[in-house]
């Protein structure tokens, strides 16, 4: 089959957000005869840092992708990117420092865009623009405009878009989600969120010239400019102010707050209240709050807090990440590897250990849960599953993440419309989009 014809048939069976699956109506063995070897996905990773590990085990001949690109504005982390493959693929991919080479390569189906938090949401809807397919690492946007941007996007342009919400696609939380759905714990009303990390000192932020093999100017991208400031590039643009990353909100709490409005079906809070501040090294080069605990109120009485501590190891709760979920009549412990049931007394019920590999406090992490989120993906862009997580979702788990950032820099409540997360706070709303560089303006 030509590669038009190929890429027309990829077209034609991509329904997914639609909500339409191609294969419900024939036998996996029908379905597999028709597609037979045309149905290989073109793919591209963008941003080669921490997750790219994560996309790997994708690569594997069986998944029927072929890596066209890799991507990065700094070319060492091309060569390692290289070097991690070798065991996995037998050819060489292009490389660029430049994602727009990317876009507008009409062979590449699909895109992976790990690049930091400001670069998220641009750089999808750019991609979507130019025909591709999106797996967007979490938070799916800098802040809440985009998330709306994107989704707006996805249906007009009618692209796959997931969101590195992996956990989604976790075989034991999606069957206890689905047994607190039933009525496991009665009716659910809480749920408590959770992070603790003991992350150490960073560099203050001293002006100098960027690496040798960086281009700082593409790595800004759409953020206003600025000069260079020394180890930003590497994770640490995190906690350098709010140009660039959404602190730890954005960074973990979206993994947890994600499982959280899951487990409680709720969908835009009606206030947000934080408590929030830097509470370790006081004269270090983190910017942001290191620690907060934030609390979301929907109608109905249902609540869910965030317990996020970036540098204190003590375990407040099991394991160092998580969501206590509380019902009427019992209450449910997840996280990435089980879950615990918990009848009102106190009394374990129920306890699965699902052995994952996944990842929960290590940088960047990976694992099977983010292997079946990527293959759910593919699926989804094949046309033959729908996503776990699709965009429209993905975008009102970050808003709880800008949600709670806004109100921690404004140290104040915010009172919110319930029917899509507005706020009402004028002052609030002025953080609701960001100052984009020039030419990067959103048109849609």
């Amino acid at each position: 089959m030509k590669e038009n014809s190929r890429r027309d048939f990829i077209k034609k069976t991509t329904l997914a957000t639609a909500g339409i699956s191609m294969a419900s109506s024939l036998s996996a063995a029908s379905y597999n005869r028709i597609i037979g070897a045309n149905d290989r996905l073109n793919v591209a990773f963008i941003g080669l840092g921490r997750r790219v590990g994560a996309y790997v085990p994708s690569l594997e001949k069986k998944n029927n992708v072929r890596l066209a690109y890799l991507c990065d504005v700094k070319k060492s982390q091309i060569d390692k990117a290289m070097g991690e493959l070798k065991s996995i693929i037998s050819y060489t991919p292009k490389t660029t420092e430049d994602m727009q080479e990317i876009f507008v390569d009409k062979e590449v189906d699909a895109i992976f865009n790990a690049t930091p938090d400001h670069w998220h949401a641009p750089g999808s809807w750019m991609a979507m623009q130019q025909g591709k397919h999106v797996y967007v690492e979490k938070p799916c946007s800098h802040n809440p405009w985009e998330g709306e941007l994107l989704v707006q996007y996805a249906k007009k342009y009618n692209k796959v878009i997931q969101m590195g919400n992996q956990q989604r696609s976790s075989q034991h939380t999606i069957e206890i989600i689905k047994e607190i759905h039933n009525g496991l714990i009665g009716e659910p009303y809480k749920a408590v969120a959770y992070y603790n990390n003991s992350r150490g000192e960073v560099p203050q932020r001293i002006q100098q010239a960027p690496p040798s093999d960086l281009n700082w100017d593409l790595w800004q991208g759409p953020a206003p400019r600025e000069d260079y400031r020394h180890d930003t590039w590497n994770y640490n643009w995190h906690w350098y102010g709010w140009k660039w990353g959404t602190a730890e909100s954005g960074n973990n709490a979206m993994h947890e707050l994600d499982i959280a409005r899951w487990a409680l079906q709720v969908e835009f809070p009606n206030k947000i209240t934080t408590e929030a501040g830097k509470r370790h090294y006081k004269e270090d080069g983190w910017e942001m709050y290191d620690t907060m605990y934030a609390t979301f109120d929907f109608d109905n009485e249902k609540v869910i807090n965030w317990d996020g501590k970036s540098r204190n190891g003590y375990t407040t709760y099991t394991g160092g990440r998580g969501t206590l979920i509380f019902g009427s009549e019992g209450t449910v412990l997840v996280d990435r590897d089980h879950f615990k049931v918990f009848d009102r007394r106190g009394r374990l019920l129920k306890e699965l250990s699902s052995g994952s590999s996944e990842g929960g406090l290590a940088l960047g992490g990976g694992g099977d849960t983010s292997t079946n989120h990527v293959l759910n993906f593919f699926d989804a862009v094949r046309g033959k599953a729908k996503l776990n997580s699709p965009i429209d979702e993905g975008a009102k788990s970050t808003l709880l993440c800008h949600l709670a950032n806004i109100s921690s820099r404004l140290n104040k409540t915010l009172e919110l419309d319930s029917s899509n997360g507005h706020i009402f706070d004028r002052e609030g709303m002025k953080l609701w989009r960001r100052e984009y560089a020039p030419g990067f303006e959103p048109k849609l």
